[in-house]
């Protein structure tokens, strides 16, 4: 029996690395997981694989969250598969690098639409159904670029959609109090994943980024997945509006 016992935790961009990971763990927990991916290929492998290991699960791909329509149609996949949701967790992201000089504003619009825009739609797809049920928990994924900068990315379009994750977590905290609705992000730092292995293996790259982080290592996407399933957990019951950093210390000096 775990804390998910019976619940249904829809994961956003399940067919990522770290989507994957919290796919299996809340299914691990006992939740029931709904999966969505614009990625059909890699959605359907993590269906599969969590299956695979008697984890309950459902997924809804190809589905494009950047479109209200896409957002609206995996809350109601989920309503329809589950009968309710209990946690959303907004994983789903697709940040788009380019130095400030070099950047036009339909590359910045492309970034908030894939990382900011589409947090806003699968909140407000859900909103209705947690006031309705009288609770629900929503767990953002920001990232410590919304805190802090890199000297080695040039990620001035993705930090300004992750510093907006964050205030509108902290809103949502605060109009959904009344509903029994908390609110929480958690901003992972550098992490080992598909998109990230090749730039690891850049010396300079990978040294200077390392440099920033105390534990010395990169993040494993079992480590932000941990952190997911605590936040939208019974054990973070008193926590709402808040930001989790997960980022083996690189916010703390």
């Amino acid at each position: 029996m775990g804390r998910f016992t019976d619940q249904v935790v829809v994961v956003t961009g399940s067919g990522g690395s770290i989507g994957r990971a919290a796919c299996h763990r809340f299914a691990g927990e006992g939740a029931i997981v709904i999966g969505c991916d614009v990625h059909a290929h890699s959605a359907a492998a993590t269906l599969e694989a969590v299956r695979a290991e008697g984890g309950a699960m459902h997924s809804l791909h190809p589905c494009d969250l950047g479109d209200p329509a896409g957002a609206q149609a995996v809350i109601d996949f989920a309503l329809g598969s589950a009968g309710r949701i209990d946690v959303l967790y907004n994983n789903a992201a697709l940040a788009h690098f380019a130095w400030f000089a070099d950047m036009d504003f339909a590359l910045f619009q492309r970034t908030m639409r894939d990382e900011l825009d589409l947090v806003f739609h699968t909140c407000k797809a859900v909103w209705p159904h947690f006031v309705a049920q009288g609770r629900g928990v929503i767990v953002n994924t920001a990232s410590v670029s919304g805190m802090i900068c890199y000297e080695v990315v040039p990620g001035l379009a993705h930090s300004t959609a992750k510093a907006g994750i964050l205030g509108m977590t902290r809103h949502l905290a605060m109009e959904g109090a009344a509903h029994n609705i908390r609110v929480n992000a958690l901003s992972p730092g550098l992490v080992q994943t598909n998109q990230t292995e090749a730039l690891m293996g850049d010396a300079t790259w990978w040294g200077a980024m390392r440099a920033k982080i105390m534990l010395g290592r990169a993040g494993q996407p079992e480590d932000i997945a941990a952190a997911a399933a605590f936040l939208a957990s019974a054990d973070a019951a008193w926590i709402t509006g808040a930001n989790l950093p997960v980022d083996g210390g690189t916010t703390a000096w």
